[in-house]
């Protein structure tokens, strides 16, 4: 059985994150990636996934690894949940359907051609 995830106000840098998210929903990443994939700078990137992961659409571990054979940090992880990346889903598809030109219904008042001038 999926999990609920919650309702969730997306802002135009979450939906750049779970564009880079759904492109490959089973991977772990971790944020300097996601940063630099989605284009977004740390301050926004991790108070976004804070934020996807309150809500479930996100889950998160942290890297199993050994920090002094790896010679750096262990990093936290990130990934959609089945869930969220339904939802994540549904909201790109949202902002698709919002950006792309509706065809005008039948009746509906055409523009006018433009007017050449005289010559």
């Amino acid at each position: 059985m999926v999990p609920e995830v919650s309702r969730l106000t997306v802002t135009s840098q979450m939906l750049r994150l779970l564009r880079v998210l759904v492109d490959d929903p089973l991977t772990p990443r971790y944020g300097l990636e996601l940063s630099r994939e989605a284009g977004l700078k740390s301050g926004t990137i991790y108070p976004s996934l804070t934020r996807l992961e309150t809500a479930r659409w996100v889950e998160s571990e942290w890297e199993d690894i050994d920090p002094s054979v790896a010679g750096r940090p262990r990093r936290r992880l990130y990934r959609l949940t089945a869930a969220g990346e339904q939802a994540a889903r549904a909201a790109l598809d949202h902002e698709r359907a919002m950006l792309s030109p509706r065809p005008s219904p039948p009746g509906a008042l055409r523009p006018l051609p433009a007017l050449r001038p005289s010559t």
